[in-house]
């Protein structure tokens, strides 16, 4: 017992504490920002408390941290275990909620877990990152192999991975997150150790069965697009015009950081959260925090964002181990392309989808799921310290 709480108290002592630091004033600031974001949609529109989707947010994120505690206390190796009871579990809850799960805004990706609301496709993003990371060690040797039975028998396995996790997502009507796990996938893909004649072939295979996919689709069901997500396209491209019809979301987001300007309205001041945007404290939060910060202030965000991806790849280069090297690679992949599609989608640089901004979003499994994923990062770094496990 003596000798496990002297290994937890080096683990905790072998953090990356810069990480730390800044993704825990992040959490912090999101969990402030829900608590102003959502005060009054709680009370007027819902007629829950003051405080509900700040004590619900708060309680995820101490979900999280137990679940992180835990993470950056199991080592990498056991992973090759754990990694694939999580894949079956969570294609499991996959097919469950493509058919029977509860249908939001156009999509059915939602499940009852324990009284609450989950969604597992957020929880397919790590689970993803860790079984590649775990076959991409595993197979390292057959994936140089000059036999190209052995060679592709594991390169067809991998896509097996992401397309059973992309059709069950895409059969939720989910777009915005099949496309960041197709992201996912197609960059530890392309920075994996396959060989690059395998990549090109490969692509211009899941090319022409994406191509076959998406028609038969359309032979069954008549569309490719709900009318929500149709909605959606004609709203990014002409937001203000579409004002009445759907564009509202988006034109408001315009006007919130608009009238933050420079220096913004004062925090709790915004005046867009009042009805203007729906639910503003969950994926259009970063148009009030522009509104009540504006852009200088707002911008340090921005600079949050980069540290973190720095200090992601920096593990990442540093590891002694395949998995460590792309399960990094893999959660500055997921986080990168989760604040491109959100706030891509309120700049209207590219449709608005519905994808929560990290750290700053409310949403608990989303939360659980990304705070989880750092904690990886943080057992990397902390073998990367150790210098216990060599290169395979």
């Amino acid at each position: 017992m003596k000798q496990h709480i002297k290994q937890i108290k080096k683990n905790i002592k072998d953090l990356d504490k810069w990480l730390l630091l800044v993704v825990a004033i992040m959490v912090l600031y999101g969990l402030f920002n829900i608590l102003t974001a959502s005060s009054r949609e709680s009370v007027v529109k819902y007629n829950n408390s003051l405080y509900y989707y700040f004590e619900q947010h708060g309680f995820m994120l101490i979900v999280a941290f137990i679940g992180s505690f835990i993470i950056v206390n199991i080592p990498t190796k056991l992973y090759r275990l754990w990694g694939l009871v999580g894949l079956v579990i969570i294609i499991g809850m996959l097919t469950y909620t493509s058919f029977w799960g509860e249908l939001v805004r156009g999509s059915r990706n939602w499940m009852l877990l324990f009284g609450k609301q989950i969604q597992p496709s957020e929880f397919a993003k790590p689970i993803l990152i860790v079984s590649l990371a775990v076959v991409f060690e595993i197979f390292n040797k057959r994936l140089k192999s000059s036999d190209n039975a052995k060679r592709l028998s594991v390169v067809f396995g991998i896509w097996a991975i992401g397309i059973i996790m992309a059709m069950f997502i895409f059969l939720q009507k989910d777009f915005g997150t099949m496309f960041i796990i197709v992201f996912i996938f197609g960059i530890m893909f392309l920075g994996s150790n396959i060989q690059l004649k395998d990549k090109f072939n490969s692509i211009a295979i899941i090319i022409v069965f994406t191509i076959i996919a998406f028609g038969a689709f359309y032979l069954k069901s008549g569309y490719i697009l709900t009318s929500e997500q149709i909605d959606r396209l004609d709203d990014y491209m002409r937001p203000c015009q579409n004002y009445a019809s759907g564009g509202y979301q988006i034109c408001n987001g315009f006007i919130a950081l608009n009238d933050g300007g420079l220096y913004g309205l004062g925090i709790s001041n915004s005046k867009q959260k009042y009805s203007y945007i729906p639910d503003p404290h969950t994926d259009s939060v970063f148009a009030i925090i522009g509104e009540e910060l504006g852009v200088i202030r707002s911008s340090l965000i921005f600079l949050g964002y980069i540290f973190i991806l720095y200090r992601i790849i920096k593990i990442a280069s540093q590891s002694d181990t395949i998995r460590g090297r792309y399960i990094c690679i893999g959660v500055a992949t997921y986080l990168f392309i989760h604040i491109f599609v959100n706030l891509g989608g309120i700049l209207a640089v590219i449709p608005f989808t519905g994808v929560p901004l990290p750290f700053f979003s409310y949403g608990g499994t989303f939360i659980i799921s990304l705070l989880c994923s750092i904690a990886m990062v943080q057992r990397v770094h902390i073998e990367n310290k150790n210098k216990k496990i060599k290169i395979r």
